[in-house]
Formats: C-alpha cells, structure tokens, sequence
C-alpha cells in the first residue's frame, strides 16, 4: 500500500477537523476545501519584497534602499486568519500547518515562468531556539515544497549563531540592528541561485541579514519565500 493510500485510510479512519471553521474534513489537510479557498491570497505586490500593492511596481522603499535579496514571494496577506494559523504552528507544534502551506505556497510557485532556484535555505533558528521548540517552521514549510519542486534543501549550510529576541517584540526602527551578523554559512553558495523560505515577513530585516550572508558566500542570485506577508 503506497503513500497516498495510508494517509487516504488514516484520514477515513481518524476524520480531521478543520483549524479555521471545525468542520470534519476526510482529506489529510489543516483546513476544509472552503477555508482554503477564502485565505487572503496576494496578487499584486512589490515585485521585490513582496509587500501589498496596488501596481506590483517596485515600492518606494525598495527603489531608495535595495534590499540584499533580488526578489520575494508571498503567498497570504498577514491578517485573519492567517494570523491565527501561524502562530499555532510556531508555538503549538501544529506541523501539518507547515505541511499544507508549503503544498499552497508550492501550488503558487509552479504558476511563475521563472526557472527554479538552484536550492532552498530556510531561515535557521538559533540552537538554543531550536531545542526549546523542538522544530524550525521554517524548515517544515520547505520541505514540501523542495519534495514537489525537487530543489536540493539545505537544512545546515547556514548557522544562526546570536540568540536574538523575536523580531515581532521590537519596534521597527530596533529590527535591522536585532539581526545583523545574526548568521553564518558552513558551505560557499558560488554562483549559486537560493530561495530563502520562510513563515513570515514584516519588516523583511531577518531575510535581508541572511540573504546578505548568503550574497557574501558567493550566491549569485537570491528570491525569498514567505507564507504570508505583513
């Protein structure tokens, strides 16, 4: 019995519910058919930090201070439910959370015309981080999506090597100086092109100091990957 048959006959035999709306669902899925459909879904966005926008034209901010990465994705706008969704991922060990928008965000990558990245990076949490969590969301985000997209995925080529306070506790004006020389790489990324993946994106400080780290290991050309965009 292959895969896709063992998760048909779990979800038969132990039906879900859905996180949003509770509504028991057969599918091996964290939300029901309709929920998925009424996600705030972004369509027109900075083409480079993927903030809302009302052209998809390049936002003041980026046209007076280019971030370190060329180009960003975003998949949902940061509000309800999103917004709910996330943080019981992050915080409540809800992995199949991660599982099914990495499969959305997948769904959204493989409409782009553009040629995919030669491997994924999710953004690293510090050790100490790690051990108290027990998981990276980041790295359960991106697993589907290098399964699917069959991209190489690099789970230790980047360190996180100062334990910096939640991005989310600080004021903005605080965020880029929380993260800088937050990361190291264990590997060169040479003339490599790498899509950094991650949960969120606000302020776009944390990405930016990896995407910087990576540039100075030689990556030739970086996107950044975010489920949701605030």
């Amino acid at each position: 019995m292959n895969n896709n048959c063992l998760k048909l006959l779990q979800a038969w035999l132990l039906p879900l519910s859905c996180l949003l709306c509770g509504t028991h669902t057969h599918l091996v899925s964290a939300l029901c058919s309709g929920c998925e459909r009424s996600l705030p879904y972004l369509t027109l966005t900075c083409p480079t930090c993927a903030a809302p926008s009302h052209h998809s034209t390049p936002c003041g901010q980026c046209q007076q201070h280019p971030p370190h990465f060329d180009r960003a994705v975003a998949l949902l706008h940061y509000r309800n439910p999103v917004d709910r969704l996330i943080p019981n991922l992050k915080y409540h060990g809800q992995l199949h959370i991660a599982r099914h928008l990495g499969e959305l965000m997948t769904t959204r990558l493989m409409q782009r015309p553009a040629p995919p990245p030669d491997c994924l990076v999710p953004v690293p949490l510090h050790s100490a981080r790690l051990r108290e969590r027990g998981y990276n969301q980041a790295l359960e985000i991106a697993r589907p999506i290098a399964a699917r997209l069959k991209i190489p995925l690099m789970i230790d080529a980047v360190r996180r090597i100062r334990a910096t306070p939640a991005q989310a506790l600080l004021p903005l004006h605080e965020r880029a100086r929380n993260v800088r020389g937050a990361f190291v790489t264990r590997r060169r990324f040479d003339d490599l092109r790498v899509a950094i993946v991650d949960d969120v994106m606000t302020s776009g400080h944390t990405v930016g100091s990896l995407a910087h780290c990576l540039r100075r290991a030689g990556a030739r050309d970086i996107e950044v990957w975010v489920v949701a965009r605030a």
